[in-house]
């Protein structure tokens, strides 16, 4: 089956941007998959994502049938903070993958959501990514949005691409901070030097992460932390550049964990946005867990920022 689109204005707009923008069906992630598989050409021609559309240009796309999911449902404990028929956000554990990737087949968060939701999830993810419209770490904990269905998987993606989902983050440092606020404003990208970590990179993406203290110990601070974009290992990745790795990363921290546990100290505590089909604001909150409150409780402070 196939879809078609005819250029009549927005001319000279990307391949991909001019079909993200005309068919709200298709986010410009999706777009440009579907350009790199060949899927979509122009005037029966293959283009690439850049090029520039041109009036009463005529645009065909193989549209793919919903995919299967084959993937079995897995009674996981998994803390729920709001679901209706549209959505359901989960308060996610450390240590938990969000969906299947080599090394890991099953036992993830998308099992976990399945046995929830009866196999009601939307399909726009793909067969091993069903309704994940973003991604936490494994060893982050916290807020994650799941979309039932695919118009609530579109409208999300679109909030998230444009920056309209508020993501507010608690992180434990190494170190002390003495500014009270500061932003990070450092491209990432794959690291040269191992290539199975992100660094800052000078031809890597924006990345943009806001930071305030809350806490200050005698030897590392409590932070709220907001990012803008939401690059891979991006909170990780700045707070270690900048000299105040996260405690329990093990990855950016050249090894160090003092405190021997598994996972860090970072958690996405709130999230902010519009729902995705009634439009009403929500706002929603999951408290910090276990072994990252009892280390704050081990901690002497020495300045209670937050209260000011």
């Amino acid at each position: 089956m196939k879809k078609e689109l005819i250029v009549e204005d927005e001319e000279n707009l990307r391949l991909d941007a001019f079909i993200s923008k005309i068919d709200k069906e298709f986010s410009r992630t999706t777009v440009q998959r579907l350009i790199d598989e060949k899927k979509i050409t122009v005037n029966g021609k293959l283009q690439k994502s850049s090029y520039k559309v041109k009036y009463a240009d005529k645009i065909e796309i193989e549209v793919e049938p919903p995919k299967q999911i084959s993937l079995q449902a897995q009674e996981i404990p998994i803390e729920v903070i709001y679901e209706d028929k549209d959505i359901i956000v989960v308060n996610k554990p450390k240590g938990l993958v969000v969906h299947p990737a080599n090394g890991n087949p099953d036992g993830t968060l998308v099992n976990a959501i399945m046995a929830i939701c009866k196999n009601s999830l939307s399909g726009i993810g793909g067969e091993i990514r069903p309704g994940i419209v973003h991604r936490l770490d494994k060893d982050t904990s916290g807020l994650l949005i799941i979309a039932k269905n695919d118009k609530a998987h579109i409208n999300m993606s679109e909030q998230i691409k444009n920056r309209q989902v508020k993501k507010t983050y608690i992180a434990l440092v190494r170190g002390v901070i003495n500014e009270n606020e500061a932003t990070i404003n450092m491209p990432i990208g794959r690291s040269m030097s191992d290539r199975k970590k992100m660094a800052v990179t000078k031809n890597g993406k924006e990345a943009i992460t806001h930071f305030k203290v809350l806490k200050r110990y005698d030897k590392y601070t409590l932070l709220e932390v907001k990012i803008e974009t939401g690059r891979t290992h991006q909170i990780r990745v700045h707070l270690a550049q900048i000299g105040y790795p996260i405690i329990g990363d093990i990855t950016y921290s050249n090894g160090k964990n003092e405190w021997g546990i598994e996972g860090q100290c970072l958690h996405a505590k709130s999230l902010e946005f519009k729902h995705p089909i009634t439009q009403k604001q929500l706002f929603l909150e999951a408290d910090l867990p276990k072994y990252f409150k009892d280390i704050l409780e081990q901690l002497k402070v020495t300045e209670d920022v937050s209260k000011f």
